[in-house]
C-alpha cells in the first residue's frame, strides 16, 4: 500500500478508454490518492465521471453493454459537419451520472479540446461538466463542433492527445499517464466476435428489439459512404495521435507511464468494457509493481 498523490493523465483512444477504468481501480486498491486528473476525447469522458464520484455507476453500465446497445447510441444526423449528432449518449450519461459542475468536483479536472477557429488547445475546467466532455470527443467528421461558451471546439486529441501539461503545476508526488497509442503487440491482432443474437425471451420485447435492431441497420447502410470517410480519417487520425504522444511523453518525461496496446481493440468496441477494464489494471500493475 502507498499513501503518493497522484496527478492522472489520460489519454484519447476510443472504446480502448474503457481501459482507463481498470488503471484508476487498481491506483485506488492500492492506496494511491487521485488528487488531479487531466484528459483528452475518451479520457476526459472517463476521467471527468471519475472525478464526480461516479465511475462505478458509469462502470456497471459500460459493462453491460452489447453490440446492439452500442447501435442504440448511435443517433446518425446525415449532416455535414459530423455523421452523429451524440446528444443520445450524452443524455444518456447524464441522466446515468448527473451533469456536475466543474469547480465543484472532488478531483481537479481538466477536459482538453481544440478551437476550430485559431487551431489552439483549450483547457477546459470549469461550468458544465458534460460541456467540457462533449466538447474534447468532438471527433472530426464523426460529431458536429461542440460550441462552448461562444467557441467551436473539437476533440482535444487533434492537438494534445495525452494531455500532461495541464497538471505541470500540480503538487502532486506522481504524474502518472495512460497512454492508449502504445505499441501494438500481436496478440490482439485478431478481429472481435460479432455478437447478434437476442436472449430476450418475451416475445414481445424480441419485436422490440428487433424492430429497433432493424432500424439502425438501415440507417447504417445509408450512412455507409460517409462511415468509409470516417474509418479513413480515424485511421489517419490514429497514426497522427500515435506520432504526438510519443513528442509530448519524450518532452514532459511522466514519472510513470503506463502503455495500452494501440490495437487491443477497435475505436466503438466499447461492449468489450470486461476485456479492457482487466487490461488496464493488469497493465498498471505491471508498471507500477516495479516503480
Amino acid at each position: 500500500m502507498t499513501d503518493k498523490t497522484v496527478s492522472l493523465v489520460l489519454s484519447s483512444g476510443g472504446a480502448r478508454g474503457l481501459a482507463h477504468i481498470g488503471v484508476i481501480q487498481w491506483l485506488e486498491e492500492k492506496g494511491y490518492d487521485i488528487q488531479s486528473v487531466a484528459g483528452s476525447s475518451m479520457g476526459a469522458l472517463v476521467g471527468g465521471i471519475y472525478a464526480a464520484g461516479e465511475l462505478e455507476t458509469y462502470t456497471n453500465w459500460v459493462r453491460a453493454l452489447r453490440q446492439v446497445d452500442v447501435l442504440r447510441l448511435l443517433d446518425f444526423s446525415f449532416e455535414k459537419q459530423g455523421l452523429l449528432k451524440g446528444e443520445r449518449v450524452v443524455g444518456t450519461l447524464k441522466e446515468l451520472v448527473g451533469d456536475h459542475t466543474i469547480e465543484e468536483l472532488g478531483v481537479s479536472f481538466t477536459a482538453v479540446a481544440t478551437n476550430v477557429e485559431d487551431n489552439k488547445e483549450v483547457w477546459l475546467n470549469k461550468g458544465s461538466l458534460f460541456s467540457a466532455i462533449r466538447a474534447s470527443i468532438a471527433i472530426p467528421t464523426l460529431l458536429a463542433p461542440a460550441v462552448y461558451r461562444g467557441r467551436a471546439l473539437l476533440d482535444g486529441s487533434l492537438i494534445n492527445p495525452i494531455p500532461i501539461s495541464p497538471t505541470l503545476r500540480d503538487k502532486t508526488d506522481l504524474t502518472i499517464a495512460v497512454n492508449l497509442s502504445g505499441s501494438s503487440e500481436p496478440a490482439y491482432g485478431g478481429t472481435s466476435e460479432v455478437i447478434t443474437e437476442v436472449s430476450d425471451t418475451g416475445s414481445y420485447r424480441r419485436r422490440v428489439v428487433q424492430f429497433v435492431d432493424a432500424l439502425q441497420q438501415r440507417l447504417a447502410r445509408n450512412a455507409e459512404e460517409e462511415m468509409g470517410v470516417f474509418n479513413l480519417i480515424s485511421s489517419a487520425m490514429e497514426t497522427m495521435q500515435v506520432r504526438l504522444s510519443r513528442f509530448i511523453l519524450a518532452t514532459h518525461s511522466p514519472d510513470v507511464v503506463i502503455d495500452v496496446p494501440r490495437n487491443s481493440c477497435s475505436f466503438f468496441d466499447f461492449y468489450r468494457a470486461d476485456e479492457m477494464i482487466e487490461l488496464g489494471r493488469e497493465r498498471a500493475a505491471r508498471v507500477l509493481d516495479n516503480y
